[in-house]
């Protein structure tokens, strides 16, 4: 894009800050505040989840030793549980679904489009149509703002729609591989280019020439103003500290829903049981607008509390005591000292 088509996208009203090479993001122009809603009951029916069982907990550990080649089963088969004791904590989610607007001068081939630069005024960039998809999952979507496109010349090719050809460079044909260019080979006229030295250049098929690369061949660019619309779903956890000495994250598991709303901007949790949890809600929530609303528009917000259900196994096995955890609504098992391994290799 070329400096006077971007200082003419620059007196556009609403893109007067449009540089070459991106305008940036724009913040959205009526911020939000959020209006305090009432409080729901967070006090569910039941809050607990039931104990595992040693079936469970066994067939959990048997499935985990098969998933790894070097483990032996001895421990899963032999092993004797002693003591299981839970060890179940909380997780909240907060989850904050945004938009955000950036522009940009752009231009592609010139196909028959129309050029309706300043036939009306052009919408400013939060003004433009889009549609928003499904809540809280991501999407991108490109958009030339309505009445800000113009046509131009192509600058690559001056409006010839070709380019010399980058193999022959320019001159249709190529020196034949099979005798270098001579026209002969061990003293023998060459078949392959009938004695001439040459072949005809297979990239420009003999023309010496390609389209232009930039105009694709349409001789003209359409000069316009690019907005890109960004939905994006900003996703924090936080897991209440368990004692149980497992070191794993938890991110990738689920547990039980105590607790969860939506609304366009929202509230902290108050009163929760664990006093941790409504700290964590209090603190995310004013990140979230303080870190996206500057530079996005807010569409949704939603907070979760999960109950992440975690089981410390104890089990005996050949005289010696080891231990395993069952954890999250798929049974995942972490045993990260388990007792029989050996040393494989693949072929």
């Amino acid at each position: 894009m070329n400096s006077a088509a971007v200082n003419t996208f620059g007196n556009v009203p609403g893109y007067e800050g449009i540089m070459a090479g991106g305008g940036g993001y724009l913040p959205p122009p009526f911020p939000m505040v959020p209006v305090a809603p009432p409080q729901p009951s967070l006090m569910p029916d039941d809050w607990s989840i039931p104990i595992l069982s040693e079936d469970v907990a066994r067939e959990a550990f048997k499935d985990y030793a098969s998933s790894h080649c070097c483990y032996s089963k001895s421990p899963v088969n032999d092993g004797v549980i002693t003591n299981m004791e839970p060890f179940n904590t909380f997780r909240y989610r907060l989850e904050t679904f945004t938009e955000s607007r950036q522009t940009e001068p752009a231009e592609k081939p010139f196909e028959g489009e129309t050029a309706d630069f300043y036939t009306q005024p052009a919408p400013r960039p939060w003004e433009v149509p889009a549609t928003a998809p499904t809540l809280f999952t991501k999407h991108k979507e490109e958009i030339r703002v309505p009445y800000t496109s113009s046509i131009k010349e192509c600058q690559s090719c001056h409006s010839v729609g070709t380019m010399p050809c980058d193999e022959c460079k320019g001159d249709g044909y190529m020196a034949c591989m099979v005798c270098d260019g001579a026209g002969s080979k061990n003293n023998e006229n060459c078949s392959s280019c009938n004695a001439t030295g040459k072949k005809s250049c297979p990239a420009c098929k003999a023309r010496g020439t390609q389209d232009c690369t930039t105009c694709e061949g349409k001789k003209q660019m359409l000069a316009y103003i690019k907005l890109t619309v960004e939905w994006t779903n900003n996703v924090e956890d936080y897991v209440v500290q368990q004692t149980s000495g497992m070191k794993v994250d938890l991110k990738e598991v689920t547990g039980k829903e105590l607790f969860k709303n939506n609304q366009s901007l929202l509230y902290p949790l108050t009163g929760f049981p664990n006093p941790d949890i409504s700290e964590a809600s209090e603190r995310l929530i004013k990140d979230h607008q303080s870190k996206y609303a500057a530079n996005s528009r807010i569409l949704q917000q939603r907070q979760t509390v999960e109950l992440i259900p975690i089981t410390k196994v104890n089990y005996k096995w050949k005289a010696n005591s080891h231990l395993y955890f069952v954890y999250g609504n798929e049974q995942q098992v972490n045993a990260d000292n388990y007792p029989a391994t050996c040393c494989c290799v693949l072929q």
